[in-house]
């Protein structure tokens, strides 16, 4: 037994490495393509909600969603929230008791992901949050609607392309019925408590995309900001004409294939040294009871 064990030790090992390999490989792709897919059934989920409502109930809804705003201008920003602004916030946009206030699409890293009330940690481990006491994002004048993302979770791409947006480029906010598109015009990166660039303009219709920064050290704000523009016709929500190919899909892709051969040509090699142990036994035993000569060397 003990000598079984030491000559099937190292092959177990190598095959338990390699099966890990190929988990940490393919972890990042699945678990991003399992959010995605739980992102996708969320929107598909709001937007069924908000086709069963009626021009009144949308008018409804955002009316007070602009009258929130309205105050909001007036007293300035402050982002200490009693209990009852907080349940106020809480009201609006929120149409089926999910949190979901509606979307954000971003055609330039190809996402398209809810946006929930508020930036607590479970919210920004799976989608876009709403910073709370800002503007909710209805559009109108004299509003700046704030959301926020994690970068580089292995689980969810979220904000980890946001570095990448340019001034010119541009995004869309869905809520209820309506489709907002927002320019960038201003990219700003600040100290977390600096919150200059958060404040409401006055006359303005502004968004502004955040995230933590440098990637990976998290010492900064990476501001993106936009101002409302009309909508593109026909292409204010669209997905993109080409599926963009990911670095983190073709890692997989190339390496997956390479493990699976390694443990074949493993496994191949350990049955050869199984048939030669095998017979090496049986080759003994005959010597041993005179059915052969040894064999001469």
């Amino acid at each position: 037994m003990i000598n079984w064990i030491r000559k099937n030790l190292l092959s177990g090992v190598m095959v338990i490495g390699l099966l890990v390999g190929i988990g940490l490989l393919v972890y990042p792709s699945v678990a991003n393509y399992w959010n995605q897919f739980h992102q996708s059934r969320a929107i598909m989920s709001y937007s069924e909600t908000v086709d069963k409502m009626s021009e009144e109930d949308y008018k409804k809804i955002l009316d007070s969603a602009r009258k929130y705003n309205e105050r909001l201008a007036e007293r300035g920003l402050h982002f200490v929230m009693s209990d009852a602004d907080r349940a106020e916030y809480e009201s609006e946009l929120n149409i089926d008791g999910s949190g979901i206030m509606g979307y954000i699409s971003v055609p330039k890293f190809h996402i398209r992901v809810p946006i929930y009330h508020g930036t607590e940690e479970n919210v920004l481990q799976i989608a876009i949050g709403h910073l709370e006491a800002t503007s909710l994002p209805v559009g109108g004048e004299s509003t700046h609607a704030q959301v926020s993302g994690h970068r580089g979770l292995p689980s969810a791409r979220l904000f980890t392309d946001l570095d990448k947006i340019r001034e010119g480029d541009t995004w869309t906010i869905t809520i209820l019925n309506e489709t907002l598109t927002y320019e960038c015009d201003q990219i700003r990166i600040v100290e977390p408590e600096d919150l200059s660039e958060l404040q409401i303009v006055e006359g303005e219709d502004l968004c502004t995309l955040i995230t933590c920064t440098p990637y990976g050290i998290n010492t900064h704000r990476l501001l993106v900001r936009g101002h409302r523009v009309p909508n593109a016709q026909g292409n204010a929500d669209v997905t993109a004409d080409g599926i963009q190919i990911e670095p983190v899909y073709i890692a997989p892709v190339l390496a997956v294939p390479a493990i699976i051969i390694l443990l074949i040509i493993l496994l191949i090699s350990t049955r050869r040294a199984k048939k030669h142990d095998s017979a090496a036994i049986k080759r003994l035993y005959m010597e041993r009871r005179g059915l052969r000569k040894p064999d001469s060397k």
